[in-house]
């Protein structure tokens, strides 16, 4: 890489683009965490810290010795959603919130060294085979159900977690986070090109001022200093449904690396090697063994990425390089982390519940790849409808199977996905005619 290039304005101006894009995927997360563990704002704002952190390092290893492209490693969605739904649920189960903490932490690491093994000995794209356009659109619908609610829930001003069943609806902050979310999906609908890519950051500046103005702002004093701690959200604990949900989870979250990689060949105009695969996963498996131990959400390449690299045509790596480093410094600066611990989770979620919107879209494309008619549309039919419904339940429906499988079986988005792996991979739907 020439030196002159980062001198270059383009590419500075490109990894603010970048700096921002990361930013507005990765600052609502750490705040529905603190939120569903019921911490503290002193451990909320390290989480933040942390994220900053390590969502920049682990960018920043992509770049230099992963697949080397300007796809974005960030917190994943689908792990971000088993985080928030067993949150809710386990309680129901006789797990508290610390020990569920500190499961989840044995479990994102045992899941991020087996994804450092899958990488290392080069099996990734063989397990990719089992994930096959029908079992995508799934998991994508899915993964959408799952967090649309979360987030409505946020904007409707319902807390997290079980304590949650005597809550109602806050009127006013519900009002202000819907008309938020009509506004980012105007400005994504109606502005300039070069304006939409900055929808989720102009919805979140724009509700957080109204936010103040209307609700006032918290004077709780909180410490600015990065306060530094292993396993924040419990000490290790060993809950074996818990462990067993995540390394499930972590092995569906390849899924990810899989698509992102292989979703951008057209873009840099070359299929993706083995090799970046392996290189890509192992990364990720080292970042998802550091997120186990400092209670982040885990990582993996971001798809949606795909879709920022289209708008603005950043295709080259010192931008992306740039932006990367500029958040990894950000979260040098513990002032940073508190300051954002005190954004408005309704304004938030509004904002994410737009962006995540878009996951519909990315399911239908998916089922445009599969040939569906009255007699195999069970294939996506059973999976998607199952899961669904299971999100539906009260955790208590469970208390008769065995504890250790209650944390799996009362996940619709887990249990949809493996029927769906199954179904996909069972049977060969091709041959079933009408």
């Amino acid at each position: 890489m020439n030196a002159r290039e980062w001198f270059r304005l383009p590419h500075w101006i490109g990894g603010l683009q970048w700096f921002f894009f990361i930013f507005a995927n990765i600052i609502v997360i750490p705040i529905t965490i603190g939120e569903a563990f019921q911490l503290p704002k002193e451990k909320v704002a390290s989480l933040m810290q942390f994220s900053f952190i390590v969502t920049g390092l682990a960018c920043l290893l992509q770049a230099f010795y992963g697949h080397k492209r300007p796809i974005m490693e960030g917190q994943s969605g689908l792990w971000w959603g088993i985080f928030l739904t067993l949150a809710t649920t386990v309680q129901a189960q006789g797990l508290s919130l610390v020990e569920l903490g500190g499961s989840l932490a044995i479990g994102v690491m045992l899941s991020g060294l087996i994804t450092i093994i899958i990488g290392v000995t080069g099996t990734g794209p063989y397990i990719a085979k089992l994930f096959k356009p029908g079992v995508m659109s799934v998991f994508v619908l899915l993964l959408g159900f799952t967090l649309i609610q979360i987030f409505l829930k946020g904007m409707l001003g319902i807390p997290f977690g079980i304590e949650a069943d005597d809550a109602s609806i806050q009127l006013p902050v519900a009002a202000l986070a819907v008309a938020i979310a009509i506004f980012v999906i105007v400005v994504s609908i109606k502005s300039r090109p070069e304006i939409r890519s900055y929808a989720l950051l102009i919805g979140i500046v724009v509700g957080w001022i109204l936010h103040v103005l209307l609700f006032g702002v918290e004077t709780e004093q909180t410490s600015t200093t990065l306060s530094f701690g292993l396993f924040p959200l419990g000490p290790l604990t060993w809950n074996t449904g818990v462990v067993l949900t995540a390394v499930l989870a972590g092995l569906l979250n390849l899924t990810n690396t899989f698509g992102a990689l292989k979703g951008s060949d057209a873009l840099f105009g070359r299929a993706t090697t083995n090799r970046e695969y392996a290189k890509s996963l192992t990364i990720t498996g080292f970042t998802n063994i550091a997120s186990g131990m400092f209670g982040l959400v885990p990582y993996s390449p971001y798809v949606s990425a795909i879709g920022f690299l289209r708008q603005t045509r950043i295709v080259d790596r010192l931008p992306f390089i740039i932006g990367s480093s500029l958040f990894f410094s950000m979260g040098l600066l513990p002032p940073v982390g508190m300051f954002f611990t005190h954004l408005p989770l309704s304004i938030g979620s509004a904002v994410l519940f737009v962006a995540y919107l878009q996951l519909f879209l990315s399911s239908y494309d998916f089922l445009k790849q599969i040939s569906l008619n009255s007699s195999n549309v069970y294939r996506v039919a059973i999976p998607t409808f199952v899961g669904a419904m299971i999100m539906t339940f009260p955790p208590h429906y469970f208390a008769s199977f065995p504890i250790m499988l209650q944390p799996f079986l009362s996940n619709g988005l887990l249990v949809g996905i493996l029927l769906a792996i199954l179904l996909e991979n069972v049977i060969d739907w091709e041959k079933i005619k009408a």
